[in-house]
This record gives C-alpha cells, structure tokens and sequence, in this order.
C-alpha cells in the first residue's frame, strides 16, 4: 500500500474540522445547520481510513501487535473523556435532580464503557426532546468507533492468516451493513441510528479506501473532479437534510461518499489550500476535545439558566469550548498521546476511566443522591415521573416493540364507557380517571401510544408504528362500542388528520366524541421551574406561574372540529387563569401538577379530571347534579 494514505495529510485535519463544526453548529444553531448531524458520518468515513491505514501498514512490515494498537487507542480516546466525564458528574451534582443526575450517572457508566450508543438505544431517540437534556447523548458515536475497532484489526489479522482478499472482506461487511441499515431503517429507525451493524459500513468505506489506496488516480484533474463531488455532496447534504429524514438509510451516502472522495484526493487544489488551511487544521487538530466539550456545555447552560439560550449565548459557549478545547488537547491530551508510551501512563489512563465509571455506578445504586438538595426540592423529587396507573406496556404502549393492547385496557361490564385514545398524556389522565369512578359510575377503556398523535393515516418517522396501531384503535372502538371517545395529546401538527378521525368516528360509531385540548407546555419541565424558583427566591414556587407555553392549538382544534360534531374541552380553562398554570395542587413541593414538560402527575390528573368530568360524562349530569348511571346496550 502506498504510504501516501498513511502519512501525516493536513487536509484530513481539515476534513476533520469541517466534521466537527457540522456538528457543532447544528448543536448550537439547528436552524441554519439543520443537517450538521452529518459530521459524525465524515468522522466515521475518516476513522476507517486512519486506522485500517495504520494497521495494513504495520501488517505488511510484520510489526502490528494489538497490545501495541490498544495502547495508542487508549492515550488517544481515554484523557480527554476521562476529564469531560468527571467535570459532567460534578457539574450535574451541583444542578440536577436525583432522577436526572441518575440517569446521567448510569450514561457516564456506559460511556466510560463505550456502550453508550446501546444505552441510549433503549431511551429515546437521537433527535427526540427528551434527547435535548442528556449531557453525553453525542458520545453513542465514540460507542460505534471503539467498537469497530474491537473486531477491525482481528478481522484483518485473519485475512491476512487465510490469504483472503481484505477489499472483498471489507465488501461483503459492508454491503451486508447498508443493506441491514436499508431495511431496518423504515420499521425501526432508532436501532438503525445506534447499532454498530447498521453503522459500520461508514467506517468500512474509509477501509476501502485505505485498502484500493494504489488504485485510485492521483492525477490532478481527477483529484480535483473528485474532491469537488466530494465537496459539494457534503454540502447538499448538509443542506437538505434535517431531523425529518429517516436517517442514515439511503441518506447517509451523501456524506459518506463525499467524504471518501475527499479523502481520495490530497493532491486536489480544494485539499493543499483551503483543507490544508491553518484554521482548519489547528480545528481539526482539537476535533476531539472540541466535540466532546461542545454538548455537555450546551446542555448545562440551558439547565443552569432554565430557558432556552438564545443565539448569543449559545455562540459564547461555542467559543468556550473551542477554549477548553485547545487548552485540553495542550495540557491533558498532548502529554499522553505523544512521547513513550510508559506502563504508567496506561496504567493511571485505566484506573482513571475505572474511577469516573465507579463513581457513576455509585450514584446511580443512591438514586442520584437527594441528600444534596435541601428538603422542600427533595419532596418534589420524589413524586413519580409515570404511576403504575398509566398501565405502561399493557394500554400505553412503547411502539417501538409493542403493538398488542391487553384485555384489560377495556372495562367491559361497566356503562357509559369512556374511550381514551392518545399519547403517554392521554395516558397521564388515568390517575383521575379512576379517582372519578369512585364517585361515579362509568367505564374506562384506554388505548394509548407513547409518542403516538390520536390521527388515523399519519406517518410519524420518530414513532414507528403509529399509523397502524391507530388504524388497530379505530377497529377496536367499533368492536367496543364506547358511548364516548376521549382524544388526547400534545397537539400542534396533523390537525387535519384529527379531524379525519373524528370525521370516521362520527361516521362508524354512536359515541360522543370529546377533543381535550393540549395540557401547558412547561419549556425545562416543571420540577425544573420549582428548582430554579427555590434558587433565586429561596422559597417554594407561587401556586401559579407565567413559565409555561401558551397553547396555540385550541382555537384551531376547535374551529376544525367542533363543526365536525366533536365537543371540545380546553384544559387551559381547567388549569390556567390570567395569574398563569397551576403549578401545585397542595402547600408543599410535592403536591406539583406535572411531572416534566406535559405530563401531568397523579395530583394534577385528579385535578383536571375533577374539573371536567360532569362536561366529559354530559351537561345533564352537570345539571341535574346528579352521576350519571350505567345504561341498558
């Protein structure tokens, strides 16, 4: 292989650069970046080359060892995370709640383990909301690399034992991974983001490259045709994708491509100039460092201020990171990566990056520590985020690999019967629910759908599954016959599609149809406001706040629907008042009406239920005073 692959090349520092600010931008400015995500796939598309460079090097001069390549690997990825890992868990020890601070701890565990894209596989998705708050949710991709070098250099070592071709090895992996990413991209989207088997054929690409190196044409008008492809593929992708495509699916090539032609071409003008550049390499030089001081820091300002951070800020905290950056690659990655590699320094490098998980693992086992705030705050925390009244898994379901209502979600020998379809907020309506049956005689049947809008012929790419299983409720309200259906759910998009469901109802059942409106939309979620409130006042939060969102879909939701003959119940009326939204339902912190941004807890539930039963069962009960009683079918 000709050494040109596999020597120092600026211009890889410079395509390293523009990876990172892809990133980085679309972090801070998702607005104009809006599909800087692609940054990672560069980097993966760059990793494969490096390495797999390095190693058929080695492999061709008979002096590769794996102990030898595992202790580059570790001065190289451990003392830049080690670090960032340590200041995240101190910092969310001073600013988060035990929940939270759990929930980051058990992420510092996984990360310090590079299993970090399989844990966040199992919480949500990549460009979910909740997303948005995980200080370490962009190490899954650190995850991805570290594993692919687990099984990379012995698959090469094995190939090279058996004569096989390494170009069809790394072929036959890499068609086998896209093909897999393809076909899984459609029907579960969040596995095919996170899974290595889905990812590696990014980082294979790369090796290819490595691998074809004395193949490709290094003249100059071929340089220069492929390093502008490769440019302006990235570019497009950068500028057409956004968090609405399913990706990486087909999408992925563009970068992917792009950034192999790139690489392919050193000697093109675009690569010895503007790649080449000194922005771009000293950029390119702290990429790491950069990127994984970028997020947390992002992360922890917003809590730290307890509102969105606005353009100014979020370019002062790029430029901080672009501080500690250089100032962690000089003082802490620098003295490791370079010089002889000593038994010592792999030695404190693995006892460090034991340490930070220990530590992790320590609050995670204390629930993330309560003691550390004082007991008002504490009280708060402790109020569940979901009941067991919800009925997770069975009536609300997690479409991502549950399709199945069970027979309970129906109380079949009970009348009226209230049907309550929507999403985990219609699920939160439960609690008050079954509060109000025992003083009221009516059934409940739930068929709920976390993430799931209640609007039949809706494709949702960040919940798979829920066209289907909202086809699956609508033939079950005509087997059930209910005498009222409660729509419920954070509305905002696919009104039209909601009033084609009622239109259906109308048109296929007897029952009343009830739209409740969306509930108040806290921004940092409400035990977040009681936190920030305590800090700056000393002192619970007032009964009422102004802090939450204003609902902007109920004069549409009523207008579109009301002539459809739905009735419509705003919960703003219920739970708002010109003062603000509640925010407890009691004297003390644990008596709060929602458990994060719109899920209301037990307490507001009853709350809210309360207030609208006598609309929701019919004005004639309201009137007379009276419960209404079960009635003959």
């Amino acid at each position: 292989m000709s050494s040109t692959s596999s020597r120092y090349r600026p211009d890889i520092d410079g395509l390293r650069a523009i990876a990172v600010m892809l990133v980085v931008n679309f972090h801070a400015f998702p607005e104009a970046m809006p599909g800087g995500f692609i940054g990672v796939d560069i980097f993966f598309v760059i990793s494969g080359f490096l390495i797999t460079s390095i190693i058929l090097r080695e492999l061709d001069q008979k002096r590769f060892s794996l102990l030898g390549f595992y202790n580059r690997r570790i001065r190289r990825i451990f003392p830049a995370l080690i670090v960032v890992l340590g200041v995240t868990l101190v910092v969310g020890w001073l600013w988060m709640l035990p929940a939270a601070y759990a929930q980051l701890s058990a992420d510092t565990v996984a990360s310090a383990a590079f299993l970090s894209n399989f844990a966040l596989l199992w919480q949500s998705g990549y460009f979910d909301v909740e997303s948005a708050k995980k200080p370490l949710l962009h190490l899954w991709s650190l995850g991805i690399e570290e594993q692919f070098y687990l099984f990379w250099p012995l698959i090469l070592m094995l190939a090279g034992r058996l004569r096989l071709s390494i170009l069809t090895v790394a072929a036959v992996i890499g068609v086998a991974s896209f093909v897999l990413n393809v076909a899984l991209i459609g029907s579960n989207p969040v596995a095919t983001f996170y899974l290595p088997f889905t990812r590696v054929w990014e980082l294979l690409a790369g090796a290819l490259l490595a691998d074809g190196w004395n193949r490709v044409s290094q003249t100059s008008a071929a340089s220069n045709w492929r390093a502008s492809i490769g440019l302006l593929l990235i570019a497009v992708a950068a500028g057409v994708l956004d968090t609405n495509r399913a990706f990486p699916g087909w999408w992925a090539v563009l970068p992917v491509t792009g950034a192999a032609l790139l690489l392919s071409a050193p000697g093109a003008w675009i690569c010895r100039t503007t790649l080449a550049s000194r922005p771009l390499v000293w950029t390119g030089l702290v990429s790491y460092p950069l990127y994984l001081w970028h997020w947390p820091l992002l992360v922890f300002f917003g809590i730290i201020k307890f509102s969105p951070l606005t353009l100014l800020e979020r370019g002062l905290i790029v430029g901080l990171s672009f501080v500690l950056a250089g100032l962690t690659y000089r003082f802490v990655e620098k003295p490791f990566r370079f010089g002889r590699p000593g038994r010592f320094k792999i030695a404190a490098l693995c006892a460090g990056m034991v340490s930070v998980a220990v530590a992790g693992a320590f609050v995670v086992q204390g629930r993330g520590f309560d003691f550390r705030l004082p007991p008002q705050i504490r009280e708060m925390a402790s109020v569940p985020t979901q009941t067991s009244q919800w009925r997770a898994h069975e009536c609300l379901l997690d479409l991502s690999h549950e399709m199945s209502f069970a027979d309970s979600c129906v109380d079949r020998d009970r009348r009226p019967l209230i049907l309550v379809w929507g999403d985990s907020t219609a699920g939160a309506l439960l609690p008050g629910l079954r509060k109000a049956q025992e003083t009221r005689a009516f059934g409940i049947a739930q068929f709920t759908a976390s993430s799931c809008i209640p609007a039949l012929n809706v494709d949702m790419d960040a919940t798979p599954n829920c066209r289907a299983i909202n086809d699956k409720v609508l033939s079950l309200v005509r087997e059930i016959r209910p005498d009222i259906v409660l729509l419920h759910s954070t509305w905002g998009a696919y009104l039209d599609n909601v009033a084609e469901t009622v239109a259906a109802l109308k048109q296929q059942t007897n029952a009343r149809i009830v739209v409740l409106g969306s509930v108040p939309w806290w921004k940092r979620g409400l035990p977040n406001e009681v936190l920030r409130y305590f800090m700056l006042h000393h002192r619970l939060i007032p009964e009422r706040s102004s802090r939450a969102e204003t609902d902007k879909s109920g004069a549409t939701l009523r207008a579109k629907l009301v002539p459809l003959g739905a009735e419509f119940i705003s919960v703003w009326d219920a739970l708002c008042n010109a003062d603000g939204c509640l925010t407890r339902i009691g004297d003390s912190a644990k008596d709060i009406s929602f458990s994060d941004q719109v899920h209301l807890t037990e307490k507001g539930s009853e709350f809210l239920i309360d207030a609208i039963i006598d609309r929701l069962l019919g004005e004639s009960a309201a009137a007379s005073g009276t419960s209404p009683m079960p009635r003959e079918r």
